[in-house]
């Protein structure tokens, strides 16, 4: 993983490299490093570490998704706002399993840092709120519930949604 600034710097070059090709009539190479440039862009925006821990996690391998999370040194160095809310949002799914205290605070900074799909909002509210209702704090779970409901604006989540609210009548 590069720093950041890195990114930037390689991305610079590789622009200013593409103009002179362009410059010595050497179209293609120029567009060749028009796209690279690109893709140090796009990992500056997306963090190829965050990304690779995503695919762990889709296969629930929650041990390989903690040591991809764990090869970012200092999140708040090397990672743009919205990638630590994900880096956040991945150690609250993982801290879910064991520990609800953790995995409360976890999904509170992700929440805080901000997610970039309004369905992974909506995931990290209801995950909150599934905790807080094992806490039996109800108020809080009901506010979270309801935000889930206003974050999901595709209804992936509408069954789980519904599901939380009956059990939530019972408590």
């Amino acid at each position: 993983m590069f720093p950041k600034v890195i990114k930037l710097i390689l991305a610079a070059a590789t622009i200013a490299y593409a103009i002179y090709q362009f410059i010595e009539s050497y179209i293609g190479n120029g567009i060749f490093l028009l796209l690279i440039a690109g893709m140090f862009i796009l990992l500056y925006f997306k963090n190829e570490i965050i990304f690779l821990a995503f695919l762990r996690l889709r296969k629930q391998d929650f041990e390989g998704t903690q040591h991809w999370l764990n090869r970012i040194s200092n999140p708040q160095a090397n990672l743009v706002t919205k990638q630590q809310g994900y880096y956040h949002y991945l150690h609250g799914v993982i801290e879910s399993q064991t520990n609800l205290t953790k995995a409360e605070k976890s999904f509170r900074k992700a929440l805080s840092f901000g997610l970039s799909m309004s369905a992974d909002e909506a995931m990290a509210k209801l995950s909150l709120a599934g905790i807080l209702m094992q806490k039996r704090r109800k108020r809080e779970a009901t506010t979270l519930l309801n935000e889930a409901k206003k974050a999901d604006k595709h209804n992936m989540l509408g069954q789980q949604i519904k599901m939380m609210q009956q059990q939530m009548k019972k408590i």
